[in-house]
């Protein structure tokens, strides 16, 4: 009796604690929010004065940012900055991850692509936002955490797929949008060609470890595109797979 008693009041003590800590969680990811909107509205000249649609911001106050990183901290995962996931690879930070999200335009009904899974953070965001998510990432390990990851939490309208995304994934597509989370000296000719008329690419373009700039590439036409800069960023180097 003794025994069942101490195992009640153990099972007990473990529900009260896992309901502070997603009620903490919820405050921390509300914070964040806030935080983004207070970002945007110092940087009108990057957003606009409409700053983030209501959609984005929704979608970061819903993905549990906590629950993709190895600490599995909410104080640590809401904070807006960079977050390292081992193998020299980081989760960005939430503003970044917003900014991107915004940027690429993703409707309901869209097909997205993402390169450079990571976490699977950002795979979810966009899943909050469009129709299907596919995602491409080139280390293994990664690729298989955030696969288990999305799978636990049910994002049933995501993709991820182990390999070199400089190819991007043709059979996935043709995309809406695309959302690459490395940084190449300029982009890749095959996302283009898989991207949609209409359709939106966001990346950071520029040296390793040096000058990059946020950049949005719209395809106007087959064989026309638009370009421009938005912000200076650093992100770590776009991978390729060796015999490449």
């Amino acid at each position: 009796m003794r025994t069942l008693l101490l195992l009640v009041l153990s099972m007990v003590a473990n529900v009260r604690d896992a309901t502070a800590q997603d009620a903490q969680c919820v405050r921390e990811r509300t914070a964040m929010v806030e935080t983004i909107k207070d970002y945007a509205r110092s940087r009108a000249g990057v957003l606009g004065q409409q700053g983030f649609s209501e959609r984005v911001l929704e979608a970061m106050g819903q993905a549990k940012r906590h629950l993709f990183i190895p600490e599995r901290s909410c104080s640590i995962a809401y904070a807006d900055r960079p977050i390292p996931i081992g193998l020299g690879q980081t989760i960005s930070q939430p503003f970044i991850v917003a900014l991107m999200t915004e940027l690429a335009g993703v409707a309901p009904d869209h097909v997205v692509l993402e390169i450079g899974t990571g976490s699977g953070y950002q795979a979810a965001i966009l899943a909050h936002l469009a129709r299907k998510v596919c995602t491409i990432e080139i280390i293994p390990q990664l690729a298989e955490a955030a696969t288990k990851a999305l799978k636990d939490l049910a994002y049933d309208n995501v993709s991820v797929r182990l390999g070199d995304g400089y190819a991007g994934w043709p059979e996935c597509g043709p995309f809406d949008a695309v959302v690459v989370t490395a940084a190449l000296g300029q982009v890749p000719p095959p996302l283009i060609e898989q991207l949609k008329v209409g359709g939106r690419l966001v990346m950071p373009v520029g040296a390793d470890y040096g000058t990059q700039h946020l950049t949005v590439v719209e395809k106007t036409a087959p064989d026309k595109t638009t370009t421009r800069a938005v912000v200076p960023v650093r992100f770590v180097p776009f991978m390729r797979s060796p015999s490449r």
